[in-house]
């Protein structure tokens, strides 16, 4: 089903079309027509289905129809997320999606300053994208009114449970107006999901689908355990081997890919990088000159890389790993296509150890790890104490140390347990007990770190507009 025909607002049409997504994912299809007529919403979707897209396109419509607030601004919705890192993610999205659209919006979490976000808030916003804790902060400090929201999101219900954020979150939705529409998004729809459900959604009509988080089974994975400071050079090790392929690497940082490529280039090999702070003739020069081959690597962010069509590209290289484990597997889709054979390369330091346990729960299988002779990591990566398939206890394989090239073809904070009171993120004023809680997949981030947005598939973030929002569909 394309995105036209789900009446929505020229404006956002317009974006999505800039941003190459035509075609709405199944959750997208079904949950916005639904949200739209103003029905609550439980939605049954992963990171990767496009649930994003299928909260933000409605949400974005609803209040460009309902036209400017008179008076000052506050928020007319609350996004509620369980970490940081998915906050930025989710306000990106908005962003590019809203890009022509007269919204302002702001995110709230913990570990960053609250002068910049109090200061956000009393210029006025009609979308505030929080985690719980922080917000539950702001409403101590009486910096926000929340006495506005039309509509609410809870974004990933099921982890804000595990988080122990039920306290919070029910403490949040006796500040907004019982007269709203709530949308729920979770992964599963355990018992305790349906209570929250029937405790603060009317009615709420049901989408659920499936998802698919698997890799064709024709890509190789290889972990290559590297020290951070000597990434770059096992980088360059690698294309050197590979002086003929094409590759795509990605970054997590829009910083960190201007700079990988300017480097690449001074070693003589011919890259471009693409990134949210990149306008669109950027991008589209980047990535014909990629195509045509003039540029050999194409570095990018994972919001950037959404929506890429790039046949027969044989190898992508995890420069950074994701920090959301799902990311890994849109990032790995580009490659192994058509039925052609692709590599996965990833590099992986001592502090991505949590990352890449995420990766191989999410894939049901170890990833191999192979050291590269000369690049042997003096700290080795740390796994956690739990197996990713189901294997003993540390589930990674020993690193292989007979590699002589490579080949061709954070640490995590726990959260708090579900008995605590208030949960809190870093940076803010409490922390409660912590033990036996589930730990997220999903790491801390800023307000302008990448994360990896989504194609209309989750996430975007790239595109500034006023007030602005996002990017991300599919």
């Amino acid at each position: 089903m394309s995105f036209e025909t789900l009446g929505l607002a020229p404006e956002l049409n317009r974006a999505l079309a800039e941003l190459g997504y035509a075609t709405a994912t199944p959750i997208q299809a079904e949950a916005i027509p639904l949200v739209m007529a103003g029905h609550d919403l439980m939605g049954g979707a992963q990171t990767g289905t496009g649930k994003t897209a299928a909260f933000a396109l409605p949400l974005l419509h609803r209040l460009a129809q309902a036209g400017p607030q008179s008076g000052p601004r506050k928020p007319r919705a609350l996004v509620l997320t369980p970490t940081r890192e998915l906050a930025v993610q989710v306000h990106d999205s908005l962003r590019a999606y809203g890009k022509h659209l007269r919204l302002a919006s702001t995110t709230v979490y913990g570990g960053a300053g609250m002068q910049p976000q109090i200061d956000a808030l009393r210029r006025g916003i009609d979308i505030l994208v929080a985690t719980p804790g922080r917000l539950l902060d702001h409403l101590e400090r009486r910096s926000v009114d929340l006495s506005h929201v039309e509509i609410l999101v809870l974004d990933e219900a099921d982890r804000m449970l595990d988080m122990g954020f039920l306290p919070a979150i029910k403490r949040v939705l006796a500040k907004i107006p019982s007269r709203r529409q709530t949308l729920l998004f979770s992964a599963t729809f355990e018992d305790a999901i349906k209570k929250l459900a029937l405790e603060f959604l009317r009615d709420p009509k049901e989408v659920q689908v499936s998802v698919r988080n698997a890799v064709a089974t024709n890509v190789t994975h290889i972990v290559h355990p590297v020290d951070a400071s000597r990434k770059r050079d096992l980088l360059l090790e690698i294309l050197s081997k590979r002086y003929q392929d094409q590759v795509l690497v990605f970054g997590r940082t829009k910083h960190g890919c201007n700079r990988l490529s300017e480097q690449l280039d001074k070693a003589g090999i011919n890259s471009v990088a693409i990134h949210g702070n990149k306008s669109q003739a950027q991008r589209l020069k980047a990535l014909r000159d990629f195509k045509s081959g003039k540029a050999r690597v194409l570095v990018a962010t994972d919001v950037a890389a959404r929506g890429l069509d790039i046949p027969l590209l044989p190898m992508v290289i995890n420069f950074d790993l994701p920090m959301v484990a799902e990311d890994y597997v849109h990032r790995i889709g580009r490659t192994g296509r058509a039925g052609a054979s692709g590599e996965a390369i990833s590099l992986v330091s001592h502090d991505e150890g949590g990352l890449l346990r995420a990766i191989q729960r999410v894939l049901k299988a170890d990833i191999e790890m192979v050291e590269v002779e000369g690049y042997a990591p003096q700290r080795p990566i740390r796994m956690g104490n739990d197996a990713p398939s189901g294997r003993p206890a540390g589930g990674q394989r020993p690193p292989r140390r007979d590699a002589q090239v490579p080949r061709e073809a954070g640490s995590r904070e726990r959260p708090p347990r579900r008995d605590a009171q208030v949960p809190r993120e870093a940076g803010s004023r409490e922390r409660p007990p912590q033990r036996h809680a589930r730990r997220p997949h999903v790491g801390t981030g800023e307000r302008h770190a990448h994360a990896g947005p989504k194609s209309p598939r989750d996430g975007a973030r790239d595109g500034r507009g006023r007030g602005g929002e996002t990017r991300s569909a599919r």
